[in-house]
């Protein structure tokens, strides 16, 4: 795969050289991710606060946070066609102006209808990030340095939560909940004045791109891959959703934990997230680079990563206070794992061309899990009166997962979309 240097686009305005991609774009890309993971996490931080306030039980709590995944998963299809229309530069700085508004707007509510509909317009907004990130790191990145890219961006994923969760949480204990959406809604605009200054010239020259136009979703959704890829991903994002949406809550209800200490015991869980996710993706690359098989690092790590968290999940169902802490710390290391490899193998399967729309759709599949995994685990929690069962079904998913990544997908490697568009039209 081809890389390029922003500085060429005066000789070949079409592409971007990867040294400067890594340089400024992909650091970028992680912070829109970060700031994505806080923005729709201060909902579950802000749980026990808002639940008092309001008077909410716990299945209300879980349809506010399953709101969001209705329009999120409908969305990354908007998101494909917009890429397409107006670059991936454009639609992902959007899409940051939507969710940041909304999260600002959120502290200004006052009953559960306002809060259900700004969740579905954060929704919206947050669909952009990772088909944007994912066309532009398929289009400029070599397959030995997708690993590092996508575990610095999936690094943004998981200090979001633990930016989130700690600093949010304090400061919720400290002055309310609804001064933090204000805060952290208005200060995530400030991204936008670097993103549109780094990326105004390679923005105005993506309409050059010569790669050729990306194949239909009917195309992508033919292959066995993109469901094993999408199914795998539902799976991975059922456990990783459960943990994000409820961690605070049981900490707080179901173990004793005060907020302060939540905030401490999540923001601990979240950065050992994070650094396996630095670290597992330069690793992977690393041993590509060295002459490894792409599709047995890719599939060895992703299905690992499955049965770790399975593993743990079910551990955390039976049990004490001390043993599920330890046990979400190293369910915490293999999320890592998984993160920086699912994105790598959906890039590279769909090359330059799909890579947001692949990721796209992997994406919007996938994310049905979080509008049923919150219900789920909410209604679970209101007629059995713990977390016990509601560990076991995620840890049970997750072991699914580990199925889907093994057996739907075979070799990773870029696919011929041109024979294959060919052969889905004569199908039609």
């Amino acid at each position: 795969m081809k890389g390029y240097h922003l500085s060429t686009l005066q000789n070949n305005p079409a592409i971007a050289r990867e040294s400067t991609l890594g340089r400024t774009v992909v650091p970028l890309l992680a912070l829109a991710v970060l700031i994505n993971y806080v923005d729709r996490g201060n909902l579950a931080t802000a749980a026990p606060l808002i639940r008092g306030e309001m008077h909410l039980s716990s299945t209300q709590i879980g349809i506010l946070l399953s709101a969001f995944f209705w329009s999120y998963v409908p969305s990354h299809l908007l998101v494909g066609w917009l890429i397409e229309r107006i670059n991936a530069y454009r639609t992902l700085a959007l899409g940051l102006a939507i969710w940041a508004l909304a999260t600002a707007a959120t502290g200004l509510v006052s009953g559960f209808a306002g809060l259900l509909a700004l969740r579905i317009v954060l929704g919206v907004g947050e669909s952009a990030a990772f088909p944007c990130a994912s066309k532009l790191l398929a289009q400029h990145l070599p397959q030995h340095k997708l690993g590092a890219a996508n575990g610095l961006i999936t690094t943004g994923l998981a200090l979001g939560p633990a930016v989130g969760t700690f600093f949010g949480g304090m400061l919720m204990a400290g002055i309310g909940w609804r001064p933090v959406f204000l805060l952290f809604g208005l200060a995530s605009l400030v991204w936008l004045a670097p993103w549109l200054w780094t990326t105004a010239k390679a923005s105005a020259a993506a309409k050059f791109d010569s790669e050729g136009p990306a194949p239909s979703a009917w195309t992508i959704l033919a292959r066995r891959e993109a469901k094993g890829a999408a199914l795998g991903q539902f799976c991975g994002n059922y456990a990783v959703y459960f943990v994000i949406s409820w961690l605070p809550l049981y900490l707080v209800k179901a173990r004793g934990f005060s907020m302060t200490e939540m905030a401490q015991i999540s923001g601990v869980i979240y950065l050992v997230y994070a650094a396996s996710c630095l670290i597992s993706g330069r690793l992977c690359d690393r041993w590509i680079t060295a002459g490894a098989s792409v599709t047995r690092i890719r599939k060895t790590a992703i299905v690992g990563g499955h049965l770790i968290i399975a593993a743990s999940l079910l551990v955390c169902a039976v049990g004490d206070s001390k043993t599920s802490i330890i046990a979400l710390m190293i369910a915490g290391l293999a999320f890592g794992v998984n993160a920086p490899a699912l994105y790598s193998i959906g890039q590279t399967l769909a090359g330059p061309r799909a890579g947001g729309k692949w990721i796209g759709l992997q994406n919007a599949f996938a994310n049905i899990a979080g509008i049923v995994a919150p219900i789920i685990t909410g209604v679970v929690v209101d007629n059995t009166h713990n977390f016990s069962w509601a560990f076991a079904i995620a840890g049970g998913v997750s072991l699914l997962g580990s199925v889907a990544w093994g057996f739907m997908i075979g070799k990773v490697e870029p696919i011929a979309w041109d024979n294959q568009s060919s052969q889905t039209e004569a199908l039609a």
